[in-house]
């Protein structure tokens, strides 16, 4: 016999489907569960994770300091220092109108403009993380603003370019913008060695997105310090005399430029007017170079290049004579005209007394290729190489090109050139032929006494392009006799022989289309002491008002007070004359003969 068991009580069946309920529902919660942890950690794992950093984090740029720039005997010239830097982040879970009206708490604490607070505002209220306040206020104010203690106003601690000379050298340093990028100047020139390498920061905040604590993510690297040739005092006393100059003559500018002419180093170059690079940048007016970014007709004192290749390339006798009695010469259906009638001139003569009409004869003599052809030995309408940004070419147009009237460029018309290229030819006489590359920049700090040449030999990467003999005979018969009976008289310092050149050049009148004769240049160039040059120099004054206007009278000058100065600072007492006696003929001087 067969027996079955069959449990048919209710309890068990109602047990049974409870079971599988619950069974079911634990396995759809973890279905739920799996799903949404599925779309959590996979497919909206970067929205999230971003969304989180946002609340929790802020990535920071961290600028390098800037290298420390120094003249050539270790003096600063610009340097950076420490700085805060005041920036907004809201915080979560703050009203927004608080966090704004803590702006208005620090607005006069930072000088802030009503138009700057609203551009603020209107960055904040486009829910951007982060708004700078103010950038660079000294480290003193940022303790101030930290102790107010307002929600989403942290600081961050930057540094500013500081010049700690002012307006010294302006023109040659530059300046930089904001973020400590070089924008003119050895800044601009040498910004990648001077800034170095950006670093990042980390700001971590709580979920209030309250300040918790800062880590660097990335280290900056500093910049590198650079030395330049400038002496700050040779500077000083360029930029003090050009100054004087200029107002004196109530000139629309001025330049000057000091050199050691078998370096090419550049001891001083100023401009007039200047600026503070620690305003910079400054108005456009002021903001050009113009010693090498502005170019002009440079009038007689290219007329140095003309006697080279008269006496180089057509071999002419230092005995032969021109008749300039007339005042004035016609060739190519233009008039060339002396300030004064002269009668005849030898050779050495009509370059000393800086005569058109003979150099305009001399030119015709010598020939337009030969003297195309000496302009661009001295690389005239070439950049001279310098170390620093926006340097002019100039121009010497082809001689394919020229006319007949073209020959003018004997006597510096018809071409420009910059101060820097005057100078730069006016060093191929004081070194004995040798075409030199100025520069501003040094390996290291150089002693006064490093510009004293230890013997005649070829400057380093220098380039012979005229003969020693040509040279020695122009600075001898011309450039000395120039400030000791011509047209730069005024240029002479008793105790100091020194050569050079005036110049006077008429400003072209676009309007007139001619030359203006109430507008010119004044400018004279030269080299001292004559025989063994310690330096150079090149002044230029625009457009001089009142009753002088040549170069003779307006630029010779500077050059005599500047010289004067820079050899007694630099130990080169006067060999002949007692101060005494230069006082004595500083007040019997004449007005200068003109040039």
């Amino acid at each position: 016999m067969k027996l079955i068991l069959q449990d048919s009580s209710p309890f068990s069946l109602a047990h049974r489907k409870k079971a599988k309920f619950i069974v079911v529902g634990v396995l759809f919660w973890f279905m739920v569960i799996s799903l949404r942890l599925l779309e959590l950690q996979v497919l909206e794992h970067k929205k999230l994770k971003a969304e989180v950093v946002e609340q929790t984090q802020d990535l920071i740029t961290v600028l390098p300091t800037r290298g420390t720039i120094f003249d050539r005997n270790g003096k600063i010239l610009a340097r950076s220092l420490p700085a805060a830097s005041v920036f907004f982040s809201p915080v979560k879970g703050e009203s927004l109108d608080r966090q704004i009206r803590g702006l208005y708490q620090i607005q006069n604490l930072l000088g802030l403009k009503d138009s700057e607070i609203r551009k603020i505002i209107n960055s904040i209220e486009k829910r951007k993380r982060f708004t700078w306040i103010k950038r660079k206020i000294p480290l003193e104010l940022g303790e101030k603003i930290l102790k107010l203690k307002l929600p989403g106003i942290y600081l961050l601690q930057e540094n500013r370019r500081f010049y700690p000379q002012g307006t010294l050298a302006a023109h040659v340093l530059g300046g930089v913008n904001i973020d400590d990028y070089g924008l003119a100047g050895v800044e601009y020139f040498y910004n990648s060695l001077l800034r170095g390498e950006e670093g990042q920061q980390l700001i971590m905040k709580d979920a209030r997105k309250r300040e918790f604590f800062i880590e660097t993510i990335k280290e900056t690297k500093p910049g590198q310090d650079i030395y330049l040739s400038l002496d700050s005092t040779i500077q000083y006393i360029a930029e003090k005399e050009l100054q004087r100059a200029v107002e004196k003559h109530q000139a629309n500018w001025g330049c000057l430029i000091i050199s050691v002419p078998w370096t090419g180093e550049i001891l001083a170059m100023a401009n007039y007017p200047s600026y503070d690079p620690n305003n910079f940048p400054p108005p456009e007016k002021v903001m050009a170079n113009r010693a090498i970014q502005h170019t002009y007709e440079p009038g007689s004192t290219v007329k140095i290049v003309t006697a080279a290749a008269a006496r180089e390339l057509a071999g002419i006798n230092w005995n032969t004579y021109y008749d300039c009695s007339q005042g004035y010469v016609v060739f190519g259906g233009t008039m060339v005209r002396d300030h004064v009638r002269m009668g005849v001139l030898s050779f050495p003569e009509v370059f000393i007394q800086s005569s058109n009409v003979g150099a305009i004869k001399i030119a015709d003599r010598v020939g337009a290729e030969n003297i195309y052809r000496m302009f661009r030995t001295f690389r005239f309408g070439e950049k001279t190489g310098v170390d620093l940004p926006g340097e002019e070419a100039g121009i010497v147009h082809p001689l394919e090109k020229w006319r007949k009237s073209s020959l003018r460029v004997a006597i510096g018309y018809e071409l420009a050139v910059t101060p820097l290229q005057v100078l730069r030819a006016t060093n191929v006489f004081a070194t004995g032929g040798y075409l030199v590359q100025p520069r501003v920049r040094l390996e290291g700090p150089a002693p006064l006494s490093a510009i004293r040449p230890a013997s005649l030999e070829a400057p380093a990467g220098s380039q012979p392009i005229l003969k020693p003999q040509t040279v020695k005979e122009l600075v001898n018969l011309v450039l000395r006799q120039v400030v000791e009976a011509g047209t730069g008289k005024e240029a002479s310092l008793p105790g100091y022989v020194l050569a050079g050149k005036t110049g006077t050049a008429q400003k072209y009148d676009p309007e007139l289309r001619a030359y203006s004769s109430s507008k010119h240049v004044a400018s004279f160039t030269g080299f001292v002491p004559a025989d063994h040059p310690l330096i150079s120099m090149i002044a230029v004054i625009d457009e001089p008002h009142g009753q002088f206007h040549y170069g003779g009278q307006v630029a010779a000058p500077i050059f005599r007070e500047v010289a004067r100065k820079v050899l007694l600072y630099l130990n080169q007492l006067p060999e002949k004359v007692s101060d005494r006696m230069y006082l004595a003929r500083q007040e019997s001087l004449p007005s200068g003969v003109h040039d």
